[in-house]
């Protein structure tokens, strides 16, 4: 959904230069600014670029705030991970726009999927739940999720109340927050994972994955209304 706190939307304001003054740089998104160490260097990976548009600011702000260096990355470009990586975020846009381009980049892939192996935590939001799926509409995707993703020709549209309903790098069960779905999209889970949120309306159902550090959902959560997300996702950081 439209929202003026994408970051991919940022504008950087200031007063008007001087006569003579240098020609200002390029706005600075709470992902693009250059990187600051933290006293451990407990990097947080986000995912961005062209296929990645849609992420919170304030999500940055927030994995910042409870100590992590945020490090963006392009999945269409980058063919590693940024360096010290000790947690991933993906967050939402349209992967199935850049299928092939983000299939054809395997060494990324199997970075991503090394890391979620390790045991690492990584947090994605439909976008980022598509990429981590076996395949995308056929092209081989990061084969972390026993999933199979493809598009559809049914809106998924709404405003949702959920609960977890599985312990994970984001939240303890019982956990309450609230999130919209926007995909035209759908994913055919294999067995064995456990449900991320349980989904109240339009209808009850259970959604989403989790599997060792791996939090995978259409759920797109600001995680200001729940603090404690971007706290609990760096500990297990610091601690996995």
């Amino acid at each position: 959904l439209p929202s003026p706190r994408l970051s991919a939307s940022l504008e950087q304001g200031g007063p008007p230069s001087s006569p003579g003054a240098a020609a200002p740089g390029p706005p600075l998104s709470p992902l693009n600014r250059p990187r600051s160490r933290t006293p451990d260097g407990l990097v947080v990976a986000v995912a961005g670029g062209e296929a990645f548009t849609f992420s919170y600011a304030e999500h940055a702000e927030l994995l910042r705030a409870a100590g992590a260096e945020v490090v963006p990355f392009d999945p269409l470009r980058d063919e590693q991970l940024p360096s010290d990586t000790r947690g991933l975020v993906i967050g939402g846009g349209f992967p199935e726009v850049y299928a092939a381009e983000l299939s054809a980049n395997e060494p990324l892939r199997k970075a991503v999927a090394a890391l979620a192996e390790s045991g690492a935590p990584v947090a994605a939001e439909c976008a980022g739940l598509l990429y981590l799926c076996r395949e995308l509409d056929g092209q081989p995707m990061c084969g972390v999720l026993d999933a199979t993703a493809r598009m559809s020709e049914r809106l998924t549209l709404g405003y949702r109340d959920a609960v977890a309903v599985s312990e994970s790098v984001l939240a303890e069960p019982g956990t309450r927050i609230r999130g919209h779905e926007f995909h035209r999209t759908v994913v055919e889970p294999g067995a064995g994972a456990a449900p991320a949120w349980g989904v109240r309306a339009p209808r009850k159902r259970v959604e989403g994955f989790v599997q060792q550090g791996v939090h995978a959902s259409y759920l797109h959560t600001h995680w200001a209304a729940a603090p404690g997300a971007a706290r609990r996702f760096v500990e297990r950081c610091r601690t996995s």
